[in-house]
C-alpha cells in the first residue's frame, strides 16, 4: 500500500526553499496543497509558516547527508524527488495553537518527515513498486537490500533528532515505529482466521499511514506548549484524517487516472494489494450482487496484460461500490472535521477544516 496524495497538490523539490521578499510570496512558492493555502493569506501565520518549511528542507537535507557516496547518494533519491511535506506542515500547524517554539518543532517536523521517507523505502521494496515520485524507485536502481538498509539508515538519522528533543518525543517516535511496523506485518499477513476483512483492512491503514500523521500533529503541539485537550484533538484529528486520505487514494487508484507520485492506474489491482473498493466488491458479490460477481471476475483474472488491467480498472470504476467506497472516506474525514470542535476559531483550524474536505473532494 503506497502512500500519496491527490493529482495536483505540486511538490516541493531541490530549490524550491523561498527566496522571494514578500512572505506571502514565500509561501506561495512552498506551494500549499489546497485548504492550507489559506494560509499564505494571513499576514501572521503565512511567513511563520513558509519560514519554517523552508527550514525544514533546509534540514532534511542535511539530515540525510552521508561522507559515504553510496550512502549519501540513496539517502537523497526521495529527498530530491520533492514531496509535499504534509507531515511536517501539520506539525507546524500544530505548532500555532499553542506558542511556537521553532527550533524544536522545525526538528520535530524533520523527524516525521524523515520517518515517512524511511517507510516509502520499505513499502516500495514490499510492494515490488516500479515507480515512486516520478521516477524509479530505489530498488530499481540499487537493488532490494540496498533499498531496505537505506530506509533504515534515515529511520536511524530521524530516531538520532528525536533522541535530542527528549523522553516524551522518543516515546511518541518508539510507539509510532511500532505501530508503522505491525501495519506492514499484518497487511502482508492478511487479516486473522475469523477476522472482518474491513476491519483488518481499517487497522491496516490507521496503523501504516494514520499513526504517523497523528504523532506530527501531537508533536507540533507539544512542543508549543499547547493545552493537553489541545494535543489529544491533533492526535485524533489527524488518526481519522490519515485514514481519510489513504481510503480516498485506494478509489483514486482504480479510477482511471495517474496520481502525482507517478503510480499508474489499477496497480493495486494488478498487484493483488486489498484495498476498499475491492474489499466492498467482494461483500456485495458474496451478498449475491451479479454486477459485482462479473466485476469480481475481472479484478481476479490474470491482469499482467495492459489491456486487461484497464478493463479491470474501469469495470470497478464504474461500479457503484467504488462510490460507496468514496462514501467511506467522505465519513472518515467528516470524522476529522469533527475532532476539531474543542478548537476556537482560528485561521489553523479553518485550514484543518478544508485540509480533511480536500482529501475525499478530489476530481477523479
Amino acid at each position: 500500500m503506497t502512500h500519496s496524495f491527490s493529482p495536483g497538490w505540486t511538490n516541493v523539490g531541490p530549490g524550491s526553499a523561498p527566496d522571494a521578499a514578500d512572505p506571502r510570496d514565500e509561501a506561495d512558492a512552498l506551494r500549499l496543497p489546497p485548504g492550507f493555502a489559506l494560509i499564505a493569506e494571513d499576514p501572521q501565520l503565512g511567513p511563520s509558516v513558509s519560514s519554517c518549511l523552508a527550514e525544514v528542507e533546509t534540514q532534511l537535507r542535511h539530515a540525510i547527508s552521508n561522507s559515504d557516496p553510496l550512502a549519501d547518494a540513496t539517502s537523497r533519491h526521495l529527498v530530491e524527488a520533492g514531496g509535499k511535506r504534509i507531515r511536517p506542515l501539520l506539525t507546524i500547524l500544530a505548532s500555532h495553537l499553542g506558542t511556537p517554539a521553532t527550533p524544536q518543532v522545525v526538528q520535530a517536523a524533520v523527524v516525521v518527515e524523515l520517518t515517512h521517507l524511511a517507510t516509502l523505502y520499505h513499502d516500495d521494496v514490499m510492494d515490488s513498486a516500479p515507480y515512486r515520485r516520478g521516477g524509479p524507485t530505489a530498488h530499481e536502481v540499487w537493488g532490494n537490500s540496498v533499498a531496505i538498509l537505506t530506509g533504515d539508515l534515515i529511520f536511524a538519522r530521524a530516531s538520532i533528532l528525536v533522541s535530542e528533543l527528549g523522553g516524551e518525543a522518543l516515546g511518541i517516535q518508539a510507539r509510532t515505529f511500532e505501530r508503522l511496523c505491525l501495519g506492514q506485518l499484518h497487511e502482508t499477513v492478511g487479516p486473522r482466521e475469523g477476522q472482518d476483512d474491513l476491519e483488518h483492512y481499517l487497522s491496516v491503514i490507521a496503523d501504516k499511514t494514520g499513526s504517523l500523521v497523528a504523532a506530527s500533529g501531537q508533536l507540533g503541539a507539544i512542543f508549543a506548549d499547547a493545552p493537553r485537550e489541545v494535543v489529544d484533538v491533533m492526535v485524533s484529528y489527524g488518526e481519522k484524517v490519515g485514514v481519510a486520505f489513504q481510503l480516498a487514494d485506494d478509489v483514486i487508484d482504480v479510477t482511471g487516472l495517474k496520481v502525482t507520485s507517478g503510480k499508474a492506474p489499477g496497480t493495486d489491482l494488478r498487484e493483488a494489494v486489498p484495498t476498499l473498493p475491492v474489499i466492498l466488491l467482494r461483500r456485495a458479490a458474496a451478498g449475491g450482487d451479479r454486477s459485482a460477481a462479473d466485476v469480481l471476475a475481472l479484478v481476479d483474472g490474470d491482469l499482467s496484460s495492459d489491456e486487461a488491467l484497464a478493463g479491470a480498472v474501469a469495470a470497478l470504476r464504474g461500479h457503484p461500490q467504488t462510490q460507496e467506497a468514496w462514501a467511506v472516506a467522505q465519513r472518515w474525514a467528516d470524522a476529522a472535521v469533527a475532532a476539531l470542535d474543542p478548537l476556537p476559531d482560528s485561521v489553523v483550524k479553518q485550514a484543518l477544516t478544508s485540509f480533511a474536505q480536500a482529501v475525499v473532494s478530489r476530481e477523479v
